[in-house]
């Protein structure tokens, strides 16, 4: 590892200078991607249909093709799955990225073509430690391993050539050696079916490593760490990995665990990235710790499109490419991919905490929010109101949804939670107001529907066992890889599921 660590870096330095390059030419940038992308699909069965070898310019793209979701390119995908090709990319497709993105049925399988790993997924990895190193040359992390908690694959059955599995699984599964040398655990331990199983592999296997960084979901990772300090006897993670700097998270917001974090690596030099990873594509990374947002990557295989959600789902809603969005509107993504996703609302929502250079965060998901009383309240809200309760109380929430409780004859309206609290030092009650008044302070029309119980009342909150919402997914098989728990939801069919599980 010592040998390798200073070409590492030096490649990396020069990963940088890329980034400087379209953070500095972000709309030039964007052109470029747009047309070799349009270039390279003008002769697959879409680009065809949709007449791309003579489409000229980005309006001509989105007065021809319309907007996709999973539903509407279901048919193509379908076909790849089976083994044709040159459907929606041009190269061969063998992988897919299996992801629910939510608890619901249906599973969607996302097309990884070679350079989506290649000029996409494993691009942007590169990207991130770059942006770190750039702002901390000093770090150490390229002279240990990267803890990987990742997902599993299995083969497909439609075709015994395509593949598919939870996209971390396809990355690692096509990682180029160099990468396969970076990481821990053993692929045979990352790819396993049964998490719990997994969960103790990798603990077994790591402890003895020189784990510099990871990268992870916070929930596995918590589970992780307590059983590596069972099995050790340390107190703290840096007992057992001295050297460990970084966490890169994505995938889930990190606010609720922020906490359980520092009580597991009580150090101050600790440094937690965001990163905005998704089976559909690497969006983007944080490049400062001091800066609110993420560094949209430009150069990396995707065409970015913004609907402004006071615009989403009219017929003609306004389609805005990056060189006309704006601070502080929540837009519906859109993009483009080297996959062949044409035009694919992805599903989530973001906001441009900054537009030079273009950093985005995520707010959350376009069916996911809470608007039943015309209260508008995002996953961002949600977050930063169990956020701010736990530090006000002292408390630490493992995971939570959300639902509304309709307005009947006898009662007006309410937000119905079922929490599962790590600890819970004060009154239940107590963490209630401090949530209640957070949102209030942070979402102006839930302060108005708060204002005196017009619309709604004290929120309702029901106390999840620890483990319980762990158990709700092993009970659907959904335990572990892209699996979440729905933070919020205007539909209460998952919440009557939860709620009987709760403490009486």
């Amino acid at each position: 590892m010592g040998i390798l660590s200073p070409a590492i870096k030096n490649f990396l330095k020069l990963r940088a200078s890329v980034i400087d390059n379209f953070m500095l030419n972000p709309i030039d940038t964007q052109k470029r991607v747009f047309n070799d992308l349009i270039g390279s699909a003008q002769f697959t069965e879409y680009g065809k249909k949709y007449d791309f070898e003579h489409i000229n310019s980005i309006a001509e793209f989105q007065e021809k093709v319309p907007l996709n979701n999973y539903d509407t390119l279901k048919h193509y995908i379908q076909r790849i799955l089976e083994g044709e090709q040159n459907i929606l990319w041009p190269s061969e497709i063998s992988w897919f990225a299996k992801s629910s993105g939510t608890t619901s049925d249906k599973s969607k399988f996302i097309p990884v073509s070679k350079e989506a790993l290649d000029d996409n997924h494993y691009k942007s990895g590169k990207d991130a430690v770059a942006l770190y190193l750039s702002k901390y040359p000093e770090s150490k992390i390229t002279s240990g391993k990267c803890l990987v908690i990742g997902g599993s694959h299995q083969l497909n059955q439609l075709n015994e050539d395509t593949f598919y599995g939870d996209l971390s699984a396809v990355m690692m599964q096509n990682m180029p050696w160099t990468g396969q040398f970076l990481r821990t655990p053993d692929l045979s331990i990352a790819l396993m079916d049964e998490w719990e199983e997994k969960i103790e592999m990798i603990a077994q296997s790591t402890i003895h490593e020189n784990v510099t960084f990871i990268t992870g979901v916070p929930t596995w990772t918590i589970v992780l760490f307590k059983r590596i300090l069972e099995i050790t006897g340390a107190q703290n993670m840096l007992e057992v990995w001295p050297n460990l700097e970084l966490y890169l998270h994505g995938g889930v917001s990190f606010k609720p665990y922020r906490e359980q974090f520092k009580k597991y690596i009580p150090s101050e030099e600790m440094r937690y990235i965001d990163s905005y990873n998704a089976s559909e594509g690497f969006f983007a990374s944080q490049d400062a710790q001091d800066e609110d947002g993420m560094l949209l990557f430009l150069n990396h295989g995707i065409f970015y499109e913004f609907i402004a959600m006071d615009e989403f789902g009219k017929e003609n809603a306004e389609v805005h490419s990056l060189k006309s969005v704006q601070l502080n509107t929540h837009y519906a993504l859109v993009i483009s991919t080297n996959t062949g996703l044409w035009r694919y609302v992805i599903g989530d929502t973001i906001q441009f905490t900054s537009l030079a250079p273009y950093r985005i965060k995520i707010t959350g998901r376009t069916t996911f929010y809470l608007n039943a009383f015309g209260e508008e309240v995002i996953v961002d809200n949600a977050d930063y109101a169990i956020a701010r309760a736990c530090k006000n109380t002292g408390a630490i929430v493992n995971d939570y949804s959300a639902a509304p409780i309709y307005m009947t004859d006898k009662n007006n309206g309410a937000h119905e939670w079922v929490i599962e609290f790590e600890e819970l030092p004060c009154p239940l009650a107590t963490f209630v107001q401090e949530m209640d008044d957070a949102l209030k302070s942070i979402n102006s029309d839930y302060e108005a529907k708060r204002q005196k119980d017009i619309a709604l009342r004290m929120p309702i909150v029901h106390i999840m066992p620890k483990g319980g919402f762990s158990q709700w997914l092993k009970n659907k098989n959904k335990l572990g890889g892209q699996h979440k728990i729905p933070r919020l939801s205007n539909e209460r069919k998952l919440i009557e599921e939860l709620i009987p599980l709760t403490i009486k």
